[in-house]
This record gives C-alpha cells, structure tokens and sequence, in this order.
C-alpha cells in the first residue's frame, strides 16, 4: 500500500503512490458491498474535494477494499427509511459524490471487480477510464426498483457507448459482464481476476509520469469539447492549448526531450 493515507469519514480512504503523484481513493464500507448511503456519499464528496485542490496528484484511482464488489450502488436499506422530505434533503448529498469525481481536474481510473451496479456503475463512469477484472458484473438496473439512474448514468452512458445501446441497458436493467462489458465499450480493458487494482495503479504511473499541466489542460479540451460542434470544440482545445503553451511544464519538456533526459515537471 501507499506510505500513508487519509480517512475521510468511516468509509472512505485516501492512498498515496508514485511519490504521491498518484491517489488512490478506496471505497471502504464492506460490510455492505460498498452501498452509498448519505455518510459515505458525503465522504466521496469530501474526499473529491481536497484531491481536487492538491496539486501535486496528477492521477486519481477509484478502488475497491471488498473483494467481491466495487459498489453495489445506493443503500437501498437506508433509502427505505426515509421520508419524502428526507429523501428530498439527501439528494444533493448523493450528487456531490458523483459529481465530486466526475469533476475532479486529474484523469481518473476507476478499478472494478465483482459488482458495479447502479451508483456503484455510476462512480466507475464518472472516470475517465474503467479498468475490469474478469468477475466483474457491470449494470444500471434503477428501473427495476422503480427509480432512473441518477448519478450521471442516463448523461455519461450514451456518451460512452452510443445513445441506443445505453437506452437498451437502462431500459433492460440487465448486468453484464466483464467479456461483453469490454466489446460494448462499457469498460475499457478486461485483466485477470484479481488484478484490477494492480493494472489500474500501474496504468495511473505511466499516465502520471507526464505533465501535470498538460494532464489537466487535455482533460478539460476532453470533457469541454464533447458534444460541441467541430468548430467550437477546436476553440475550447486552443484555449487549453494556450493555458499550457507558456507553461514551466512546457519549457521543461521541451528541455528534457532536446536533452535526452526524463523531464522533473514543476507542475505550473
């Protein structure tokens, strides 16, 4: 494990590698497969809010402390107690954790065994890039209980694999898993069993081992240009270009390429 962490409420645990370049944020409530009850949502949040503002994280990993599941969505079991008023008042509170990782400013990768179902689906979503083991079992049953997603899955699903096939998932409310997750595009690289973690950290060393800033700036082109016409998404990446042209991070990879030596990024 990293040399030291941070606990964020009961649930939630921040890891440092690569010299801290690279956070893993473990979600750590086993005792209910991960379900994200108002607690642990409000520890994601939290947990998202400080990483966002460190700026020496240039990649941020989403895992799993349960062997069996990454997160088997909201907790049903507290949602069944509530009140109408009650359950108006935890809705923000669910969004923050959602959106809490989909707007964090580093790539993400989310690293999924077992269940992913619903939130817990969501959260992996919510990254820029999903690593799977091969027991994982990937889906958005809401409507089977009689909600929709809301966690971001109805708006980042389509995004990622078209709007029919994210209308046949959501509609369906069937799992998948892992080896037709990977050839529908609902995950991006199948490992072994077991390994998701293991593939997902190392995948995030060889991301961070690149500018800080250009890391940042290319994930903000990314996700400000999708969807945009061609025209306007050429304008939000020369916008981004410029934000990084006359960068520290610039002049030292330039540097270091002409030199032939591994750049030391000052990350502005």
């Amino acid at each position: 494990m990293g040399d030291d962490q941070q606990r964020f409420g009961e649930f939630v645990v921040v890891r440092r590698h690569e010299g801290g370049t690279v956070a893993e944020l473990v979600l750590d409530r086993p005792k209910a497969m991960n379900a994200v009850s108002s607690d642990m949502a409000r520890s994601i949040g939290a947990a998202c809010t400080a990483l966002g503002g460190e700026r020496d994280v240039r990649v941020v990993v989403v895992t799993s402390s349960h062997e069996r599941a990454f997160c088997v969505g909201a907790d049903l079991k507290e949602r069944n107690s509530f009140s109408d008023a009650e359950l108006v008042r935890q809705r923000p509170v669910a969004r923050g954790a959602y959106t809490g990782v989909l707007e964090l400013p580093m790539p993400t990768v989310a690293a999924v065994h077992g269940f992913a179902l619903g939130g817990g689906f969501e959260l992996a979503l919510a990254c820029d890039l999903i690593v799977a083991d091969e027991s994982a079992v990937v889906g958005l049953p809401e409507v089977s209980v009689g909600v929709i997603p809301g966690g971001g899955g109805t708006q980042l699903l389509p995004r990622r694999v078209g709007a029919a096939r994210a209308a046949e998932l959501i509609f369906s409310a069937r799992r998948v898993e892992a080896a037709e997750a990977a050839e529908l595009g609902l995950v991006d690289q199948v490992v072994a069993a077991g390994q998701d973690r293991t593939e997902a950290l190392a995948l995030a060393a060889r991301i961070a081992a690149n500018s800080p800033v250009g890391l940042r700036a290319a994930k903000r082109a990314l996700r400000l240009g999708h969807g945009l016409d061609l025209r306007a998404g050429l304008e939000v990446e020369d916008a981004a270009w410029r934000s990084v042209a006359f960068s520290g991070d610039r002049a030292e990879g330039v540097a270091a390429f002409n030199e032939k030596r591994k750049p030391q990024w000052p990350g502005e």
